[in-house]
């Protein structure tokens, strides 16, 4: 699946929703680092889009970076709510507090 994004990707076409496809699925793989680039330029795309704020914020938080995550999670709720996607905001709020206590432990183990 990666793959023929990433040709999709290549060939020019390059919204938001293939960006968040990238970025869920290199989530999946663990490879981190990849689904941060992908979600990032999701949002820079459609700053709307609650489920990428949500996604990018727990690959924040895999790799270690509580309070990269937390700005994304406070970022995400107030648009997340402002759609009624009252499901991604309750979600984005467990991980807010999951990332405050990493903060506060000095850990960021998910």
């Amino acid at each position: 699946m990666v793959e023929n994004l990433e040709k999709m990707l290549a060939k020019g076409r390059d919204d938001a929703m293939l960006r968040f496809g990238l970025g869920s699925a290199y989530f999946n793989d663990g490879k981190f680092p990849l689904a941060v680039t992908h979600l990032e330029a999701c949002i820079a795309q459609d700053g709307s889009y609650s489920a990428a704020y949500k996604l990018l914020g727990k690959a924040y938080l895999k790799q270690g970076e509580p309070g990269k995550a937390i700005s994304t999670f406070e970022a995400g709720m107030p648009i997340a709510e402002g759609q009624g996607d009252k499901q991604s905001r309750k979600e984005m709020q467990v991980f807010l507090g999951k990332a405050h206590k990493e903060m506060d432990n000095g850990q960021a183990d998910l």
